[in-house]
């Protein structure tokens, strides 16, 4: 944090207590909050595609100055919350098949662009060069997106990547409130648990009719289950099962950390709602991460986590042998044996035969937005998704994009690994997991963007943050 920045946190401390502006911060969002249920319930439904966004952001711009703390709690807030919000509200008045209003995040992110723009040339010799070559890389899609492709489609790309890289350099530019970031981050990602995980149940057992219009119209039941009870994969207030299965495998190994009453109850319902999504990208990643986690603490530490673990599982196992989802449950278990008549996995098997050959060779890139393309019968902005982040980036990038970007991803892996701290910070030890494991992920998921990628980079960035917090304080 620079002298400019700390000259600014002094002169909010000298003009407001901590408590002032608590007050303050809660007051607006709570305002946010009534703003979107009254013009939910009293017939202006559909202006909150643009009304739910604009003060999204506005929350997210006085927060940012004035509460920087639960700024990054509302950021993840509005990331899980906004793609439930959208659903109310198609379901209330119309199907919206351009989707506006999952803007909203992306906005609230973009406001630490002025953090990016301001610290990261001071920064760069002190560990802000992957952030650096991250945003090289994809400021060169950027521009040869704006060669190839629409400028709304190079726009929304734009968001996509580069969202999470801002966000994360953010948080490492606060290494100084390392202690009160930690602590904030767990709060809510263990509220995220037990909510989401709540809601994901009750989406599979009642299939509320809001997800049920939203998957018939989304045209998304071969990926994501039918529209009845009891047939549905679990993505609860999420976009759709992949963004729910990143966020709830980060949440739940995060769980390892904290203590509490509130950490079982989340935990029951965190499992089981994470085996109903039958995600099992996220199931292997949860399992490499503990084993990183497990690998990396002291010993002490250890017999804590597998404790915390055995009483876990003690508590989730009976509820899995209910029907029907102990059905639901095992036959995705099944499937990890007989892989090669799976169609998930024929079908990605049979996406790198036939692209690894012409993305490695693609040396320009097709640029951003080159996954967004226009119905040329319907006039709307459509996503053609690719079901692998290497792919992905060697398509949009192509390899002078790549490069760098990539390099940024394998520096800041390269470096967390090497970190000591999280032998008494379980914490530090959680983060290095999510983000490694998460880029593992990339092999078979664009999880380098939107809420994924915002869990990749940030919670590298906060094992970044949490070292140089350490270091300066003199403890190692």
């Amino acid at each position: 944090m620079t002298s400019k920045q700390l000259l600014f946190n002094s002169v909010l401390q000298e003009n407001f207590s901590p408590q002032e502006r608590a007050s303050q911060a809660w007051l607006v969002i709570l305002g946010f909050v009534i703003l979107t249920v009254a013009c939910y319930f009293t017939g202006a439904a559909a202006m909150l595609r643009l009304v739910f966004p604009a003060t999204a952001f506005l929350v997210g711009l006085f927060l940012y100055f004035r509460h920087p703390l639960l700024y990054i709690g509302f950021t993840w807030w509005i990331w899980f919350l906004t793609p439930l919000v959208a659903r109310l509200i198609d379901y209330r008045v119309g199907w919206d098949p351009i989707r506006q209003i999952l803007i909203a995040p992306y906005l609230v992110v973009f406001v630490t662009i002025g953090t990016f723009l301001r610290y990261l040339p001071g920064s760069i010799r002190q560990g802000g060069l992957p952030f650096l070559l991250g945003f090289i890389g994809v400021f060169y899609g950027f521009l040869v997106g704006l060669i190839y492709n629409a400028p709304v489609p190079v726009a929304r790309g734009l968001l996509d990547w580069l969202s999470p890289i801002i966000f994360a350099f953010h948080l490492y530019t606060n290494w100084r409130d390392y202690p009160s970031y930690r602590d904030h981050i767990q709060r809510t990602f263990l509220w995220c648990v037990l909510i989401l995980g709540t809601y994901g149940l009750y989406q599979f057992v009642v299939a509320p009719e809001w997800d049920r219009y939203w998957l018939i119209q989304s045209k998304m039941s071969t990926s994501s289950g039918s529209p009845e009870p009891f047939g549905m994969r679990v993505w609860s207030t999420l976009h759709s099962v992949g963004p729910f299965g990143s966020v709830m495998q980060a949440g739940l190994l995060l769980l390892f950390t904290r203590t509490g009453f509130l950490i079982f109850p989340a935990s029951s319902v965190g499992y089981l709602s994470f085996l109903l999504a039958q995600a099992r990208t996220n199931w292997g990643g949860w399992v490499l991460g503990v084993i990183l986690i497990l690998g990396s603490v002291k010993a002490k530490i250890q017999m804590r986590l597998i404790t915390i673990i055995l009483v876990m599982t003690i508590c989730v196992i009976p509820l899995t042998t209910i029907e029907p989802i102990s059905q639901v449950v095992a036959s995705r278990f099944e499937s990890f044996s007989n892989l090669e008549n799976d169609t998930s996995f024929k079908d990605r098997s049979g996406s790198y035969d036939r692209n690894l050959s012409i993305a490695l060779s693609n040396g320009l890139g097709n640029g951003l937005g080159n996954i967004w393309k226009v119905n040329e019968k319907t006039g709307q902005i459509e996503v053609f998704v690719i079901d692998s982040g290497v792919l992905d980036m060697f398509f949009t990038l192509g390899w002078f994009g790549a490069i760098p970007y990539l390099g940024g991803l394998i520096l800041l892996i390269v470096t967390v690994s090497q970190y000591s701290e999280g032998r008494f910070d379980s914490f530090v030890s959680a983060a290095r997991a999510i983000g490694i494991t998460s880029c593992a992920q990339l092999i078979i998921s664009s999880g380098m963007l939107s809420v994924a990628g915002m869990i990749l980079w940030g919670f590298l960035a906060m094992a970044m943050a949490a070292h140089k917090y350490y270091q300066h304080q003199g403890i190692k």
